[in-house]
Parts: structure tokens; sequence; C-alpha cells
């Protein structure tokens, strides 16, 4: 294969998923943030919304919270459509029937056992299109035991073994201080989708993706996963938050805040040890590799606490990395969000919102080319039903009155509340 030496631009190309049309019936994090990533790498993406609720509850979570917006839906619905539509409804299910047979995907985060329930799996749906792909993330999977139950990220975090292996050995078992499950499931969501998307154009026929959270939290507990099922490791929480292994890789306190400093190579523990002034460290035969460091652990991380704590974070930071080493002091959100890498890489946005004024968010991390990726607020509930309804499905206005009048639109007044429907999130 040879690469081009040159080629049409980003912006003469299109953007890579501008042909992806994505049917989402989703809400709250897990599934909005999957979606949101292929909304901004150009795919339009269909948000239904259930007007019986309000639309997504992701709407009414404070605490920046007005009326049917939020900051929190913000910032899992950027550049997405959205449509009201009670599925509850033979016209409502007329009209997702009419969209399905123009769209390349379903996306959902429902329970286990919703989407047969309310016919947007494959086989429910491949008479209207039989290259639609019908892609499922709940908590556990369509199948199994747990697959009529909800399964919220710290329930996950739980279940899959990783609080086990979180906080100080001498305290309770902890949870992340993000939501990694909910956001995992639905990058392997988006990933699912794409590649469902791909197969059917390249064979004709859809398929079923059936994506859980618990499933994607032991995928991710990789090598202790394999240690424990071939070598009976037991996995523990460790002190400072240390690699399992590898030593030494954790934070350490200095004299005013904490360093995380890993030595993930040989090179690394040589380059640390004559930049800390313990050149002697590599003489000490307890110390010559990672699995005598290991053996070790307990004589070597006191002499290197006692060192960490007699300078800044900012002292040791601009020390070992000037020397190679690979470290990081333990920033704040607000920190890390102005951090001169942040900056750099253009990693926050800016939008304009009717309610917000001018709207700062976090960029996609998906990067493709040179051109950065526009972006769009999230929607107002119901906001694009006249060009979904018309232009995309070419409905006249007496057809939209007439489903309106059958209830497939549910009723238009806002509820102001933030009640939930039998189809629970994943």
């Amino acid at each position: 294969m040879t690469t081009p030496t040159s080629g049409p631009s980003a912006a003469a190309r299109g953007r890579p998923l501008q042909d992806v049309r994505i049917i989402a019936i989703e809400q709250y994090g897990a599934g909005p943030f999957g979606s949101m990533q292929l909304a901004d790498l150009g795919a339009e993406v269909i948000k239904i919304e259930d007007p019986g609720v309000g639309g997504d509850v992701g709407r009414y979570v404070p605490p920046f919270q007005d009326g049917e917006d939020s900051l929190f839906f913000q910032s899992f619905n950027r550049g997405k459509r959205s449509l009201s539509l009670d599925l509850a409804t033979s016209a409502g299910r007329d009209v997702f029937h009419d969209l399905v047979r123009v769209s390349d995907a379903v996306y959902s985060n429902l329970r286990g056992d919703v989407p047969a329930q309310l016919g947007i799996t494959y086989r429910d749906l491949r008479e209207f299109n039989p290259a639609i792909v019908c892609c499922s993330l709940s908590g556990f999977g369509m199948t199994g035991p747990r697959s009529s139950q909800g399964g919220y990220d710290y329930i996950v975090q739980a279940l899959a073994g990783w609080m086990s292996i979180t906080g100080e050995p001498d305290g309770p078992p902890v949870k992340s201080g993000l939501s990694v499950v909910d956001f995992s499931g639905g990058l392997v969501a988006a990933l699912a989708l794409v590649a469902g998307v791909h197969q059917a154009r390249r064979d004709g026929l859809g398929t079923d993706c059936d994506i859980s959270l618990f499933e994607t939290a032991l995928a991710m507990l990789t090598y202790l996963g394999t240690w424990h099922l071939t070598g009976q490791y037991v996995a523990q929480r460790t002190a400072h938050s240390a690699h399992p292994s590898l030593v030494p890789f954790q934070s350490f306190r200095t004299s005013d805040s904490w360093i995380v400093v890993g030595c993930a190579k040989e090179k690394f523990f040589r380059r640390m040890a004559h930049a800390i002034g313990r050149g002697d460290l590599l003489d000490d035969q307890r110390f010559t590799d990672f699995a005598a460091r290991r053996t070790h652990r307990d004589a070597l991380i006191p002499i290197l606490e006692s060192v960490f704590a007699a300078r800044s974070t900012a002292q040791w930071e601009a020390l070992l990395t000037g020397a190679g080493v690979p470290c990081g002091g333990v920033q704040t959100v607000a920190e890390a969000l102005s951090d001169p890498q942040s900056l750099a890489r253009s990693s926050v946005v800016e939008l304009e919102h009717p309610r917000w004024g001018t709207l700062r968010q976090v960029a996609s991390p998906l990067r493709l080319g040179d051109d950065p990726i526009a972006v769009q607020r999230a929607p107002s509930r119901n906001e694009h039903a006249r060009q979904i309804l018309g232009d995309l499905l070419g409905l006249s206005p007496d057809a939209i009155a007439d489903l309106r009048a059958a209830g497939a639109f549910g009723d238009s007044r806002p509820t102001g509340g933030a009640g939930t429907t039998s189809a629970e999130p994943g």
C-alpha cells in the first residue's frame, strides 16, 4: 500500500462519519457519551426523547440546571438533533419505523431486557431496513441472569472487582472519582456501532451489537484478569495507588502536595536515582531490576518517600522531567483544564448557547487530520422536529397534524420533571 503525498483538504473530503445517520434512544451519561463521539465525527445523531417524562433525564441534573436544560446535558449531547416521540403509541412507532428506513443504526442505552420489549432489536427492525445496525448498551447485556437489572457505573465498579483494588489497603473499597465504566462503555458501544455499519455496508445485512457495562469493566481488568485466571494471582489495594508489580510507580507526598513517578522501564529507575541524588541505590542488589525491587518494595519505598518529601512538587517535576523520568503532579480539575498541554492542544472548546451564553466544554479526544472538529450545542427538546419530519421523512403538515392527534409526539408541554420509564438506562 502506498501513502498519497497530496490530496483534498479535510474540509473538501468532509467529516469522517457525515454519511452515517443514527437514531439514539438514550439518556443520562453512558449512551449519550458514546453517541456524542460519533456526532463530533460528523454522524447525524437523531435523539429520540420520551415526551411523557420531559425527555432525557440528564436535562434535569443539578447544580447548573434551568428548565429543560442543564450543563450536565450539554456535556453529553453536543451536535445532536432532538425529536420528541412516544414509542408506546402506534403512531409514534410508525414515525420511528420511517426513520429506521432511512438510517444506518439504532443506538440505545436501556436495561438489557428492554430492547426486545420495545421492539428495537435487529429481529424487530430488519423488515424495515435489512441493513440496520441495532446497538444496545446496557448494564449487563441482553442475556444472562442479570439482564433485567439496571446497571449503573457505581454498581458495576463494585461487581466487576474495581472497588476491591482501589483505595488504601487499610481503608474501605473506593470507586473512581469519575464514571469510568459509563464512559468506557459508551466508547466501546460507539466502536461496535461503527464496525456494524461498516459490515452492513459491505454485506448488505445489519446486526445486533450487544454491549454491556459489566463486560466492558471486566475487559478492563486486562492483565489482572489474566494473572488471576492463569496464575491464581490475588489482586489487592496498594498504598498510594502503587502499581501491583512495577516499583516505583506510585504517588509520593512532596513538601507541598503529591507527585506520581512511574519507572515503567529499567532506564527510568536509573535516571530517577541519579536525578534525586541517590545513585547509590543502583549499587544495592535489592534494587537491581523489576523483580528485585518488587521483592524489596518495603525497603525501597520508605527511602524514596523521605527523599521526595524534601522538595515541592514543582521542583521535583522540573528535575525529573528534565532527566527524562515520567512523572506528574496531582492536579485539580481546574489545573488540568488550564495545563499548558491542554491549552496547546485546544482541549477546551467554546460555543454559544441561548441560555448559558458562551459555553466552554472539554473537546473530543478524537483527532483526525489537521482541522479542528466543528462543535454545536446540544439541542433543546424536540428542536428539530420540523426538519426531521418534514425535510427528512417528507411528511406533509397535514400528515404531521394527524400523527400529533394520534399521540405520536406526546404532550408538547414541558413536564419540568425528571421522571423515569420502565426503560431504565443501562
